[in-house]
């Protein structure tokens, strides 16, 4: 299994690495609790059509070492860049879900475009969804600290309980099995409680509004109109309209899982982006030798 190690701290960081070693490059960051497995309906497919996937385990989430420390958007995405410098990537695809679309964007705003040429942001609770100066109409901090009392008592019985919102199951389509409910349940509760705490502490910090008209790379913005754990007007819709060159796609009945509810349409949209950044860096490389 192959391992890297953080650039802060020195917390060994497990990830993936399929696909051909010479194709387009993409780069998964994962959701909260959860591992690369859940890029399992988008790495699959694109590693056998070509690209090159990697997928990170955050610290303390999936095959990672359960650090104490480092759950700060800083650490995180320090974490990310070291993976690319790493494997000496570039013209890298960041595509993150939930809080990895704020380790992804950090990483650029944080580490420049040297390695990153461009970010997909897919469900994502960026740039904030509690309260704050740059989200004035978040959720309550005194409601988060009251979840994070029901997280801490039982957090098993809290998994259960959100995993038909999380997918918006009540909705046509959006059907998933029990056993894969069991399943991504299962690969969440693999982070141990200190993680789990830690990683809620970044979300309920989370407020990068102002650093996002430094993100100077292409960004695809991807969500559901049913995301509960983010709603679209407060997360996507921002997003798109404060990056410098942002494209929203909106899909019907997604909910915060739709990374598996409609798995096919964003693979094919990933893979669509990945193409037509890889297309417009050759033609700028083109034109540079020709000039």
């Amino acid at each position: 299994m192959p391992y890297c190690e953080s650039p802060v701290d020195g917390t060994r960081l497990h990830y993936i690495d399929h696909g051909p070693a010479d194709g387009p490059v993409a780069v998964f960051a994962a959701s909260a609790y959860i591992g690369h497995e859940m890029w399992e309906y988008q790495t699959l497919p694109l590693a056998e059509a070509g690209y090159r996937c990697v997928a990170l385990d955050r610290r303390g989430h999936g095959r990672s070492d359960a650090s104490w420390s480092g759950f700060d958007l800083d650490t995180l995405a320090d974490d990310l860049h070291g993976l690319l410098d790493h494997l000496g990537l570039r013209d890298a695809t960041l595509i993150g879900h939930s809080i990895g679309t704020a380790e992804a964007l950090r990483c650029v705003t944080r580490h420049g475009t040297g390695r990153v040429a461009r970010i997909a942001v897919v469900a994502g609770v960026s740039p904030g969804v509690v309260r704050s100066p740059g989200t004035p109409d978040g959720v309550d901090p005194a409601v988060m600290r009251a979840d994070d009392e029901v997280f801490r008592r039982d957090r098993a019985a809290w998994f259960f309980a959100g995993v038909d919102a999380f997918f918006a199951a009540h909705l046509p389509g959006n059907e998933v099995s029990p056993e894969y409910a069991r399943h991504l349940i299962d690969r969440c509760l693999i982070t141990g409680p200190r993680a789990a705490m830690g990683i809620r502490g970044v979300v309920a910090a989370l407020d990068i509004a102002d650093e996002l008209p430094e993100v100077h790379v292409p960004v695809l913005v991807v969500h559901g109109t049913d995301d509960t754990s983010a709603p679209l007007d407060r997360t996507a819709e921002r997003v798109a309209r404060l990056v410098p060159d942002g494209t929203l796609k909106v899909y019907e009945r997604g909910g915060h899982g739709l990374f598996v509810t409609h798995a096919e349409r964003l693979t094919a949209d990933l893979r669509a982006f990945i193409d037509a950044g890889a297309a417009r860096s050759t033609a700028l490389t083109g034109a540079k030798a020709d000039a």
